[in-house]
């Protein structure tokens, strides 16, 4: 894998992970009871900044997680064509089941796939979040959530962080996480500057569908892709 190879698919893992909404949601719920409340503004910016800090941790934590795993079981820098095989069939399955339901079928607003226990409990606990670190917390359990869709692109991502040189590897994953938080960053930005949180639901209600399609793709795109590349390729060659 080449070196512009490697970061263009770490960049549209990283994307497809920034489309996934859990997190978003949470933060909208959040600010939104908060402003109901009347909450002071600089509290406000102490809940959702702490809430963007959970999930930024925890995305990092998780790639860490992944790459060091990957790279303590392969024992060296470089996956096997059968664990590329696996893992690009496990992206184009999740990237089908995005499509088939991410957002709730027949129903209005943007309702995720959650279980409704899940998602009731975790709509509960948003609205009574009171203190930054209950609002951190939140933040963390919210990409943990999300691990069944997430995971595939953390793979990836993971897979080919190893591959890179050591003086690289931090950059990788700097920019993964960026990258995978930057709309929540802009939603942050965006409440924290008074925008309305209603005009933030409204284009996510009206852009659902796109993201919906858009993410599914993109994961079946990048599973076909990195197939072809590191399965299909090498064996032709006569490679591993």
């Amino acid at each position: 894998m080449s070196v512009y190879e490697s970061w263009a698919i770490l960049i549209l893992a990283a994307a497809i992970h920034a489309s996934f909404q859990l997190s978003v949601s949470m933060l909208t719920i959040l600010s939104g009871h908060a402003l109901t409340k009347k909450t002071a503004q600089a509290r406000l910016m102490r809940l959702i900044s702490s809430f963007f800090g959970g999930v930024a941790l925890m995305v990092t934590l998780s790639l860490s997680f992944l790459a060091f795993a990957a790279r303590d079981l392969l024992h060296n820098s470089y996956a096997p064509s059968v664990v590329w095989a696996a893992v690009s069939g496990f992206a184009i399955g999740v990237g089908v089941a995005v499509w088939a339901f991410y957002y709730r079928h027949k129903t209005r607003g943007t309702v995720l796939w959650l279980p409704r226990s899940l998602a009731d409990y975790l709509a509960s606990r948003a609205k009574k979040t009171k203190l930054a670190g209950e609002s951190f917390g939140l933040g963390l359990v919210s990409v943990v959530a999300e691990y069944l869709f997430s995971l595939a692109p953390l793979l990836i991502a993971a897979l080919v962080i190893i591959q890179m040189p050591l003086s690289v590897q931090l950059v990788g994953l700097i920019v993964y996480v960026v990258i995978a938080t930057l709309p929540l960053a802009t939603s942050v930005i965006l409440i924290g500057s008074g925008h309305s949180i209603a005009r933030i639901q409204r284009w996510r209600e009206q852009n659902k569908r796109f993201l919906q399609f858009a993410a599914g793709s993109a994961l079946i795109i990048l599973g076909v892709y990195v197939y072809v590349g590191q399965v299909l390729a090498p064996t032709l060659s006569g490679g591993y």
